[in-house]
């Protein structure tokens, strides 16, 4: 089981969850962050200090943001565990999903 990252961050990027997260996990998109579900210790830290309330348990991510598990495992395909978001710095991509959508600042 992992924690997911869904629609409410897209092109919010607060990074709040990112300095809570005790095991570097939460990698940063263009767009979005994203968390390795690999690298993820079911901690959820990350949950309470995200400001837009993007972050849900796997189990708990809402019916309209469902794809966005999938989202979050798929961003890893190429990249595998690099093993700390920090070493690997903001990733020049999103998952097609994120690409998908139009500019959401200004409605969050």
């Amino acid at each position: 089981m992992t924690y997911v990252i869904a629609e409410p961050c897209v092109d919010v990027l607060d990074r709040a969850c990112v300095e809570e997260c005790p095991v570097d996990c939460i990698y940063e998109g263009d767009r979005m962050l994203y968390i390795h579900p690999d690298e993820c210790v079911d901690c959820g830290a990350c949950e309470p200090v995200c400001p837009v309330e993007a972050i849900f348990y796997e189990d708990d991510v809402p019916a309209q943001w469902s794809e966005y598990y999938r989202a979050n495992v798929d961003f890893f395909d190429d990249l595998g565990s690099p093993g700390g978001a920090s070493k690997m710095g903001k990733i020049a991509k999103d998952h097609p999903l994120i690409m998908a959508l139009p500019p959401m600042a200004a409605e969050h």
